[in-house]
């Protein structure tokens, strides 16, 4: 699923099956009353690539046993939720979609990923089938062979144009209504991720429109269009297909904390003015500024160090500033994680407990009823997702056959929560540990949930007050689905004082101006390996650093083996090094075209000059 280069909207030949939401690939979809209207399979009256035959039909209601079965020539279509896969046979055309959603395999089709707008369910899938071979009805998706006509290879499924525009359009427009960057710095840094982008930006392949009244970005390639809407206090939405509005009313987000400016840090932002304390060596945290600044082509922007609550270094590259809202990425998972600790602290979940989710629980027989939320936290649901790593076998069961389902939420107008819930076990809990995005968008499920429903609270509000007012956090931009889910899996924004004072909530074992905020037993339990990962890198969702056989921390050998990271895409790191009574935060734009080769190398020789300030013995 990662957009490499915007590329050109796929000809479209008379005839030829096409999708019907997709601007690129046809007219949209029409959906109404929870019933998806599939209007017309084959473009042009003749529909010369389907044997003669256009194919037309309606489709069941989504979350149900969605079907489309209509006239000569017709595919099949599986609803959302957990999609119940039914085959039919019409005329010469087979086409399945599998039990829990899986996509089959089929010789000689057009395949395409299509989101009923207004549903608030996962999308349905369509397929669209064009042959001559007969098929045998049944409950299972078709897996090629003679049943489609073919010989069993694998159809190469590439996304719709839009999936990448989408994307580029979100990263574009927080970049200039969230982070306030400048808008020719952010493209390059933020939002062209590959040489081919650039080229094909510079050349005028692809076009970026900027809608300041009504602030929508537009991506434009080849006459299809991807775009995303500033929603205020959400941030930027990727906007479904055909509006300019989402599916949930936006909500102000306000913090109840005095002036920053004059409230003493951490609560504020108001330094002392006291010189540092003499066994902390401001020579060497000036080195380490130097080195992971010092470079322009590594495109720093935020470098902070706290020692023992104070803030000892602090310093901002590539146009970035203390105030600024830094693209943070998966560090936003750790936030997830923490979130999930104040519900635990408050008695409304446990750590040990089978995941909150009715679909699971309320399912006789449902393997996935076994998944704790501590198994979620360690990334060993066992949910059957893919992401980069998968087998070729594992991506072919996909929810879009080839694609990765753990980019899905970053691209496509979905709803990642109720989609990741839906996915099926693939392996028992806590047994395989993997990266993969159905867990914490799982988690992020359990949260909503349990704030709505138990506290009878406001979800999007939530964390504001019960979490970042009492760290001292003023603004924190979590944005969301059109759905109004929090991404915290990639899409959120912190300044890099907000993140240190998150590590300092952890540093300080949960408790915070004496107010115990997560309990011991989760902040021992995030820094802890997860049992199902090998090697021992993970924890819950925070990343470990354990000794190698020297002693030395594995992953990163100039930190000590107790430190713990958030860590993000593009080299967002938080981290926390509870021996050394030390939190880093070290923030970057995310562009990997504009990379220096050796930057992550000077990253790690600057946290060993900072340690090293504060311990004059560390060496490495």
């Amino acid at each position: 699923m990662r957009w490499r280069g915007a590329g050109r909207a796929p000809a479209q030949r008379r005839g030829q099956p096409h999708n019907l939401l997709f601007p690129s690939l046809g007219q949209p979809l029409r959906a109404g009353g929870g019933r998806t209207v599939f209007a017309q399979a084959c473009r042009g009256g003749g529909a010369r690539g389907c044997g003669g035959r256009c194919a037309r039909a309606a489709g069941g209601p989504l979350g149900g046993r969605g079907w489309l079965d209509g006239a000569a020539g017709v595919g099949i279509a599986g609803g959302g939720g957990r999609l119940r896969g039914i085959l039919r046979r019409a005329g010469g055309v087979a086409a399945a979609v599998g039990p829990h959603g899986r996509i089959g395999h089929l010789r000689r089709i057009s395949l395409r990923h299509v989101t009923a707008v207004g549903a608030v369910l996962l999308p349905a899938q369509v397929l669209i089938a064009c042959g001559t071979a007969d098929s045998p009805s049944g409950s299972q998706a078709v897996q090629g062979g003679a049943a489609a006509g073919g010989s069993g290879d694998p159809v190469t499924v590439e996304p719709p144009v839009e999936f990448g525009l989408n994307g580029s359009a979100k990263r574009y427009c927080s970049a200039i209504w969230v982070s306030e960057r400048d808008r020719v710095e952010a493209l390059y840094s933020s939002v062209l991720l590959t040489a081919q982008d650039v080229s094909d930006y510079e050349s005028g392949t692809l076009v970026f429109n900027v809608d300041d009244q009504r602030r929508i970005v537009t991506v434009s390639t080849g006459g299809v269009d991807g775009r995303a809407r500033h929603f205020s206090d959400q941030g930027c939405v990727i906007l479904p297909p055909h509006t300019d509005n989402v599916f949930f009313t936006p909500r102000e987000v306000v913090s109840a904390l005095p002036d920053a400016a004059t409230t003493p840090w951490p609560m504020g932002d108001q330094l002392p003015v006291e010189p540092l304390p003499v066994d902390v060596n401001e020579e060497l945290l000036a080195e380490a500024v130097e080195v992971v600044l010092g470079n322009a082509d590594d495109n720093r922007a935020a470098f902070v160090v706290v020692h023992r609550g104070r803030i000892v270094a602090e310093a901002y590259g590539g146009g970035a500033h203390r105030d600024m809202q830094l693209e943070s990425w998966s560090m936003g998972k750790s936030m997830t994680a923490t979130l999930i600790g104040r519900l635990i602290q408050m008695g409304h979940l446990e750590l040990w407990q089978p995941a909150p989710v009715p679909e699971w629980q309320n399912s006789p027989g449902d393997p996935r009823a076994a998944i704790r939320i501590a198994d979620l936290l360690r990334m060993s649901s066992g949910l059957r997702f893919t992401n980069s790593g998968a087998s070729q076998e594992q991506m072919a069961q996909s929810f879009i056959a080839g694609q990765r389902d753990h980019w899905l939420g970053y691209e496509a107008p979905i709803d990642v929560f109720k989609f990741s819930i839906s996915r099926e076990a693939e392996y028992p809990p806590d047994t395989v540990g993997r990266y993969r995005n159905s867990d914490p968008w799982a988690l992020g499920y359990i949260v909503k949930r349990t704030v709505e429903n138990e506290l009878g609270g406001e979800y999007l509000t939530w964390p504001q007050r019960a979490l970042f007012d009492r760290i001292g956090i003023r603004r924190f931009v979590m944005e969301t689905d059109a759905y109004g889910n929090f991404l915290l899996t990639g899409y959120n924004y912190g300044t890099a004082r907000n993140w240190a004072r998150l590590g300092l909530l952890y540093l300080q074992r949960g408790v915070w101006n004496g107010e115990r905020l997560l309990s011991e037993e989760f902040v021992d339990f995030v820094q802890s390996p997860a049992p199902a990962w090998d090697p021992p890198v993970y924890g819950g969702l925070f990343w470990l650093n354990p000794a190698d056989e020297s002693g030395r921390g594995s992953r990163i050998p100039t930190l000590p083996p107790d430190a713990y990271n958030a860590a993000g895409a593009g080299d967002q790191r938080t981290y926390i090094i509870p021996s050394r009574e030390l939190v880093i935060v070290v923030q970057s734009h995310r562009s990997p075209a504009a990379h220096a080769p050796d930057r992550r190398d000077r990253e790690f020789e600057a946290l060993g000059l900072a340690v090293k300030a504060v311990d004059a013995g560390w060496n490495w």
